[in-house]
């Protein structure tokens, strides 16, 4: 791992009407768009995706490396965030990211430890830990 401070670069272009293209040196091209709820197309990333969709990244990257540390076996996990959107107060912004974490652990795991380790993520998320928002964090544990 690198010293910090870190830097992470990422240009945006576009004109008056359009995607806006969205790059960062050696990674692919990104279009985005205002969401359909501000009066933008459907199937097109948009900031307010990408900020659910980082939400979601990185619990899983988190939940990886305590894992890792922890040597704890696990198959998949699949993270469902719903970042909500509001106006109190007549300002607009994210008052919560509600996130949904389903865990696949082989046979003969230790479900509570699984528990634990999925609530730890949820509290070292770079992303969410940057954000005054509120997170809510729901889990399932599947044995395969």
């Amino acid at each position: 791992m690198q010293g910090y401070p870190h830097h992470y670069l990422v240009s945006a272009a576009g004109g008056a009407e359009g995607n806006v293209a969205v790059s960062g040196e050696g990674l692919p091209d990104l279009d985005t768009q205002a969401p359909p709820q501000f009066g933008g197309p459907e199937g097109v990333w948009s900031p307010e995706t990408m900020i659910a969709g980082a939400v979601a990244n990185c619990f899983i990257l988190s939940f990886r490396a305590i894992a890792r540390a922890s040597k704890f076996a696990w198959t998949t996990l699949r993270c469902d965030v719903d970042g909500v959107l509001d106006r109190p107060e007549r300002a607009t912004y994210f008052t919560a990211f509600n996130i949904h974490a389903v865990l696949h652990v082989p046979e003969g795991a230790n479900v509570e430890m699984a528990e634990r380790l999925l609530e730890k993520a949820e509290k070292i998320c770079l992303i969410t830990a940057s954000l005054k928002s509120e997170t809510v964090l729901t889990t399932e544990i599947l044995v395969d």
